[in-house]
């Protein structure tokens, strides 16, 4: 299980919401370097926080960024868009899954060899709408869902590397993607906190706001879940 105090984190979409709060909490809990990857420019005041510009739809500034961090613990592939549509527009979809699928693999692959060497963790910010998609913004839940799979995927493929892979199905929280959604909302905080004691606690699967807590325990003891660690052990 990895550890947040001491680790060396990167975190993408850092600059504002559950990002912004992820690298606080990092630091609350004493990790020794947080990357905070953004695509404008970012400042912090703890000298421990290192900005790094990172267009996750880029690759070639991916792999180069890659080429200047040495070693990594923990990636939280936080980084995401959320668009209102009604699935009439192809390249609104491709938007979205260059965004949440396309760029959470291109990071992950850029960095896996400092994961690997760690025995790190890969921390995947989904959605509920990964299990059930919500009609005024089904792009953004289509490529949720793919994200979500390719996160089982990689539990999968990379459990023999002592990579743990973890997916956040995270409900509504006070952000500014989230605004329009006049819903209760988790603080970005409290989700923040709950992602890293997920993490710390080993689970595959985070729930970490009120709504998605809810669902919590019917998803690890339902047959589904039991389905994708049936089919995960045919990769050991």
């Amino acid at each position: 299980m990895a550890t947040v105090a001491d680790s060396t984190i990167l975190i993408t979409g850092a600059n504002r919401g559950i990002g912004r709060a992820l690298v606080d909490e990092a630091l609350a809990r004493g990790a020794r370097r947080v990357y905070a990857g953004t695509r404008t420019p970012f400042t912090h005041s703890d000298p421990r926080v290192v900005p790094l510009t990172l267009e996750v739809t880029d690759a070639d500034a991916v792999r180069a960024a890659a080429e200047t961090i040495p070693e990594l613990d923990i990636l939280v592939n936080n980084a995401g868009i959320a668009q209102f549509d009604d699935l009439s527009d192809a390249a609104t979809i491709q938007r979205h899954l260059d965004v949440n699928l396309f760029g959470p693999h291109t990071v992950i692959h850029a960095f896996l060899p400092q994961l690997t060497a760690a025995k790190g963790a890969i921390v995947n910010n989904l959605s509920m709408n990964s299990l059930a998609p919500i009609p005024f913004v089904p792009a953004y839940s289509v490529s949720k869902a793919a994200a979500f799979s390719l996160t089982q995927s990689l539990r999968a493929l990379l459990g023999g590397r002592d990579v743990s892979v973890h997916a956040v199905l995270t409900g509504p929280v006070d952000t500014d993607m989230s605004r329009e959604f006049q819903v209760p909302k988790a603080t970005p905080a409290a989700v923040a906190q709950a992602i890293f004691d997920g993490v710390e606690k080993g689970e595959e699967d985070i729930f970490p706001d009120p709504l998605s807590a809810q669902s919590a325990d019917g998803w690890r003891t339902s047959g589904m879940k039991a389905l994708e660690r049936e089919f995960a052990a045919l990769a050991s």
